[in-house]
């Protein structure tokens, strides 16, 4: 393995943040990409500086392959944010000479906004223009990584640049909170990095947690049908307040966001005082869209369970078994702790699924073209 680094000018712009720079880290599997790297390097410092004003951009490079041929998309980035984190990197890109699959899809290359990650397959590059094409798709992973679509037709215009200007500039702000408790240094994340936060939370679209777990998603709906269909839960139900109701529920949610979390092992590690603001943002980011994921999924189990209620239980039924006439309220308390236990099913589900189910599930990654001859890059 061999490391080069190339320190960027220390000159920024009148609203720069003066003395922090902005350092992205270039990881090359040894032959063609690595070739490559080298060729690209000047021209990258200088096409960031233009790209991103007012920061300062210091580029290292990274001779090393990182993961075995028969590695997955999903491997590739987690060894590269090792990479990331050993070395005190903002962002990393990384060029393989391996075919690239994310979620199963070959593509040519991808980012993940919360790793801080891109990856690029250097063979889809094709045998024209790979310079050339090299350097555009690593400039759109950077926009990537600082929170900008990829999408074709994104605005150029100087709201981008200065949101970019400004997301690097947090990014780069590691060095005055390694020294804080983890509290205190949380604190710190959420009221400083807070744009940060939610535009790599908003990136990883935690709406869709669910639906990629099929495992999860199968305990829940078994659960919730079993609830809906057993006479004990309809009497628990009605003997249940608000207040219980709502414990069950935070229980249950809880339960399915630590099983996902703790179980997959999602949960990060700082290996120095250096990048613990990194870690915390990964864990916040994490944290948040696992909750919002599962909290979606909850809501769903919720409408589906008044729904089926409805459907499957009539007043008559449930007045024989509650031996009192019933009401609106009645149906609203076997939904919701129908809802709940639905919830619990999922969380044992969840411990089937797969550690890379888990990880493509809660992150999502922007991927590339398949052919690699477009210039654009598309989310998946």
């Amino acid at each position: 393995m061999t490391v080069d680094s190339e320190r960027a000018d220390s000159t920024f712009a009148a609203d720069g943040d003066g003395g922090s720079e902005t350092v992205l880290g270039l990881i090359a599997a040894p032959g063609k990409p690595a070739q490559l790297v080298a060729a690209l390097r000047d021209e990258l410092r200088a096409a960031l500086e233009a790209r991103v004003p007012g920061v300062a951009w210091r580029i290292e490079v990274v001779e090393d392959s990182l993961v075995d041929p028969q590695a997955s998309g999903t491997e590739l980035v987690g060894r590269a944010r090792e990479e990331l984190l050993d070395r005190d990197w903002d962002i990393a890109v990384c060029l393989t000479d391996l075919p690239l699959r994310i979620a199963r899809r070959p593509v040519l290359a991808h980012a993940s906004p919360v790793h801080g990650v891109g990856v690029i397959s250097v063979p889809a590059l094709g045998a024209v223009a790979v310079h050339r094409k090299a350097q555009d798709r690593v400039l759109r992973l950077v926009d990537a990584l600082l929170g900008e679509s990829e999408e074709v037709g994104s605005s150029a215009g100087p709201g981008r640049q200065r949101r970019m200007a400004q997301r690097a500039r947090d990014l780069a702000r590691d060095t005055e909170d390694g020294d804080a408790s983890g509290l205190v240094l949380t604190s710190r994340v959420l009221t400083g990095d807070l744009r940060l936060l939610a535009g790599m939370v908003r990136a990883n679209r935690p709406w869709r947690l669910a639906a990629r777990l099929s495992r999860a998603l199968t305990g829940a709906v078994a659960t919730g049908v079993l609830a809906l269909v057993t006479s004990d839960i309809w009497r628990l139900g009605a003997s249940l307040d608000g207040a219980r109701l709502t414990l069950v529920a935070l229980a249950a949610v809880g339960a399915i966001s630590a099983t996902l979390i703790v179980g997959a092992g999602l949960w990060e590690r700082a290996r120095h005082r250096g990048v613990r603001h990194q870690v915390v943002l990964f864990n916040l980011a994490t944290t948040i869209t696992v909750a919002i994921g599962v909290l979606t999924l909850y809501a769903a189990l919720l409408v589906l369970a008044l729904l089926a209620a409805f459907l499957l239980v009539t007043p008559e039924v449930l007045g024989d078994v509650l031996e009192r006439p019933v009401g609106t309220g009645d149906y609203v308390r076997l939904a919701w702790l129908a809802a709940s236990l639905a919830t619990l099913g999922g969380a044992l589900g969840a411990g089937l699924e797969s550690d890379e189910a888990v990880h493509e599930a809660a992150y999502t990654h922007r991927a590339g073209d398949r052919s690699g001859s477009g210039p654009d890059v598309a989310d998946d």
